[in-house]
């Protein structure tokens, strides 16, 4: 072979490269055009008697330098008694239609609300050059728009506020680029829109997940995910509030821990100044040794850390953790009246106070209201296995619950008990952590409970082994280094009350009262196996 003539290689890197270069003039082109577009429009703005009435703002302008006085209006506010007053508004260019060059349309957008603008040319009032000046502002831009309040004869399709705001003056006070990664109308659409487009022969773009979460910014700002975390606010709320109520003590317990929380291996390790640390995979420790610190009643929200290879549609490497503890007079069940009676008041809260959050997340995922009872139904394990077998499931009655089983249980309950909320208690003692406290009846099961929502478990719970010597040898049982949890045992050893907890996954919760398919849609920036940003 001639060492002159290009190899494949050479000749792969050739087209790589001439690639690369087109790229690049391509690049170079764009911008160029761009700048000479704005060099016209400011020239035109120049010679505009009414320039002052559009414009961008400087950055001078935006840096806190005065307070004005001006009065700001919420778009959300804006209705039928706002006619013929003059508003000032700020919020995004949802988006902008020319309609010819005397005209132009902008919705604005205030979080989830929306009004639509209109640009109309006018002798001495709006020019053809603030017309044109409005169609080039890109969507997703913040923008102030003040104008004159007015009421159509027809209902206005494209936005949640039913008057419009005919424009006076517009400023963009923040560019967004000419092209976003995705278009905030394609997130927002639902099933139904992508099966009557695919009727009608039309093609819509799908956002798929990784998408969505490579740019959480951008997808945040659909009305489906507006509405969830503030549902997931408001759950955050209701449970501090009721428990706030029921005398317990907001506590904070450290992430940063010596030796594993839940024992198993699902821990993310660190070296913390010398010494080997992990992140804590539950406040369960420190919440336990509160209670002996005589606080009687406590709860946390909070991060929660695992470090399992779990890519199922219900598991994060973290999530926000609501946490329990309490003292115990007589009996476990008094945690399950805790858990009974928060979660009605949840359920009742949520449907009353959330209606139009919910309906948003309805539009695009549509799902049926929970089905749950005023007083929760307890099932014992033995009884939720017993009704698996009757209807002809094989399942351990010693051993764990399958995803399977949960949910095949789930349907069983709910064709019988007309519930999809239930509490499962007395579970084996072989599947549950080292600190549970065995039955007193059978030491093959123990004083704890799980919870469900729609046929998946969102709780875990039990009372606490407060017993020193008992706690050690549980511990080691189940693989446990003793000197890791040493000031956690000796905590006992001073005097500690029976008592005992649960914890709950917010994110697991609002993913199940709204029927979504995957806890990333509830997490706001999700962290899994293979996800670390943004």
């Amino acid at each position: 072979m001639d060492p002159s003539e290009p190899t494949e290689d050479s000749k792969t890197l050739s087209k790589k490269a001439a690639k690369k270069e087109a790229a690049k003039a391509e690049k170079l082109k764009r911008q160029q055009e761009a700048a000479a577009a704005k060099a016209a429009a400011d020239l035109s703005l120049a010679d505009d008697p009414l320039g002052a009435n559009y414009g961008d703002i400087p950055i001078t302008d935006l840096q806190s330098n005065s307070i004005t006085g001006r009065r700001w209006t919420a778009v959300g506010s804006l209705e039928e008694g706002f006619k013929d007053r003059t508003v000032l508004i700020r919020g995004r260019a949802q988006t902008i239609r020319a309609v010819s060059k005397n005209m132009a349309f902008v919705v604005v957008r205030d979080g989830r609300n929306t009004v639509q603008c209109v640009v109309t040319a006018s002798e001495g009032v709006v020019s053809q050059q603030m017309v044109k000046y409005v169609t080039g502002i890109n969507r997703e831009s913040f923008v102030d728009v003040e104008g004159v309040v007015s009421v159509p004869e027809n209902p206005i399709k494209g936005a949640s506020q039913q008057v419009e705001v005919q424009v006076r003056k517009i400023y963009c006070v923040n560019r967004s680029l000419p092209q976003l990664p995705f278009n905030i109308e394609d997130a927002a659409r639902s099933e139904t829109d992508f099966e009557k487009a695919e009727q009608d022969g039309e093609q819509l773009v799908r956002v798929n997940q990784d998408t969505r979460l490579n740019n959480r910014v951008l997808d945040m700002r659909t009305p489906t995910n507006n509405a969830i975390f503030r549902v997931s606010s408001q759950v955050k709320s209701i449970f501090s509030q009721f428990l706030l109520s029921e005398g317990f003590v907001w506590i904070d317990s450290p992430k940063l821990i010596a030796g594993s929380s839940e024992g198993g291996s699902a821990v993310f390790k660190l070296d913390y100044k010398g010494q080997p640390a992990c992140l804590a995979q539950s406040p369960q420790l420190h919440k336990q040794m509160a209670i002996c610190g005589d606080f009687g009643r406590v709860f946390e929200i909070g991060p929660v850390f695992r470090a399992e290879d779990s890519f199922t549609h219900r598991h994060l490497c973290e999530f926000t953790g609501l946490d329990v503890e309490m003292e115990i007079k007589e009996h476990y069940s008094e945690v399950m009246d805790i858990v009974d009676r928060f979660f009605v008041t949840l359920f009742d809260t949520l449907n009353e106070k959330c209606k139009k959050e919910l309906d948003a997340i309805r539009r695009q995922y549509p799902f049926e209201p929970l089905k749950y009872l005023p007083k929760t139904l307890k099932l014992t394990f033995e009884e939720g296995v017993q009704m698996l077998k009757e209807s002809g499931v094989d399942v351990d009655s010693l051993g764990d619950l399958s995803t399977e089983t949960e949910r095949k249980l789930g349907q069983l309950v709910l064709e019988k008990y007309g519930t999809e909320f239930y509490i499962l208690h007395r579970y084996p003692l072989a599947v549950r952590p080292f600190y549970t406290m065995p039955c007193f009846d059978n030491q093959a099961y123990s004083n704890s409970f799980d919870v469900f929502i729609r046929g998946e478990e969102i709780i875990s719970g039990a009372q606490r082994v407060h017993e020193p010597e008992l706690l050690t040898t549980r511990a080691r049982a189940c693989g446990i280094d003793i000197k890791t949890i040493s000031t956690y045992i000796d905590s006992f050893r001073y005097g500690a009350p029976p008592h005992g907890g649960f914890g709950v996954g917010l994110e697991r919760v609002v993913m199940l009262f709204c029927a979504l398919n995957n806890i990333r849609k509830t997490s706001l920036f999700p962290r899994d196996p293979l996800r670390l940003a943004p």
